[in-house]
């Protein structure tokens, strides 16, 4: 008689199983168990939570780099207009010779006298307006 001894000494089961070659306990499979993939989606989150405010922050600065430099060069724009046509530009830099704006900025050129001009640029995901204004010092006010 084959199977295993009992507490009493007795033999349990039939031992069909041993004879046929199946597996007795509990078989582990090779894949994840629920808990560990939870485990892993959780960490991830974290991480996750941890990244996007750092990412929106630095996408915020690089718009505001943006109209900064959107303002320096409409202002360089401005003196070679002024060097062309003896008068200095005024209305929307984008119709001004040699600017090319960034996605979404908005420019504003204004003559303000025979003399001098200011150029405001902005962006709508910026936190910041720039002014480049000729005859202060320092040319660029950024609020």
């Amino acid at each position: 008689m084959r199977g295993s001894l009992g507490i009493r000494g007795q033999y349990l089961g039939t031992g069909f199983a041993e004879r046929a070659g199946m597996r007795r306990g509990k078989r582990r499979s090779s894949g994840f168990t629920m808990i560990e993939l939870m485990v892993v989606v959780a960490i991830i989150g974290v991480l996750v939570a941890i990244a996007i405010p750092e990412f929106a922050g630095r996408q915020g600065k690089a718009f505001d780099a943006r109209v900064m430099q959107d303002a320096r060069n409409a202002a360089t724009a401005e003196e070679a207009y002024f060097d062309d046509n003896s008068a200095y530009f005024d209305g929307d830099c984008s119709a001004m010779p040699g600017v090319n704006l960034s996605p979404d900025v908005t420019c504003r050129a204004t003559a303000t006298s025979g003399a001098s001009f200011s150029i405001e640029t902005s962006h709508p995901r910026a936190s910041r307006t720039c002014t480049w204004t000729s005859d202060s010092s320092p040319n660029m006010s950024c609020s």
